[in-house]
């Protein structure tokens, strides 16, 4: 399986880090080990000291696919779920100063929390769909599809044009505004509508 990532999807997000707007999805790759395993805690790596939170929409993509259209993009997903995309951010900023890939600050291990997924058809719209993270009690990340630059469908095109999509991968759509660090014992849970999706304790 591919985990693919978006980023830069949110306006507010692209603003609130003071990133230039791009002109198509900036897309990266995370491999399997970036997975968290369920039922285990995200354990802060000794590399970094500014981990962040970045809630996002994950498709599941349900059958092969290339150079797929957007009208029919939506053929090839039948489940969505939310997940954790962590950065750290530190590392990140030394290496976009020197113009290098992300994936040390992106990809490293226990990086990507992938929660419960749900039938895309149990959601009224999917581009008029709220999601959120909670950490410690409060609301730190508030989402809505319909604020997205690109919608799932397009995404799905896109990324279609340079790697085959296969049956089990997962796309991350992009995180909204609010990312900031996490510290040990946080205890960060997410919401897609009204369905908790994951509950991560930090270490």
């Amino acid at each position: 399986m591919k985990i693919i990532c978006i980023g830069r999807n949110y306006v507010k997000h692209i603003e609130e880090l003071n990133n230039d707007r791009p002109d198509e999805p900036v897309v990266f790759l995370k491999p399997d080990s970036s997975i968290l395993l369920k039922q285990h805690p995200f354990v802060i790596p000794e590399f970094t000291d500014d981990v962040h939170h970045e809630v996002e929409l994950l498709v599941k993509i349900n059958k092969v696919g290339k150079y797929i259209e957007p009208k029919f993009a939506s053929n090839y997903y039948d489940e969505i779920g939310l997940g954790i995309d962590f950065t750290a951010r530190d590392l990140q900023a030394k290496l976009k100063e020197k113009g290098l890939p992300w994936e040390k600050a992106k990809s490293f291990d226990g990086s990507a929390v992938i929660g419960e997924f749900y039938p895309k058809s149990d959601s009224k719209s999917l581009e008029d769909l709220e999601f959120k993270l909670v950490k410690n009690g409060e609301i730190v990340q508030l989402g809505n599809t319909k604020h997205m630059i690109w919608k799932i469908d397009e995404l799905i095109s896109h990324v279609s044009e340079y790697f085959t999509l296969k049956k089990g991968d997962i796309i991350f759509t992009g995180t909204p505004e609010g990312v900031a660090a996490v510290k040990p014992n946080d205890i960060l849970e997410g919401y897609l509508e009204d369905k908790k999706s994951f509950r991560i304790q930090v270490k």
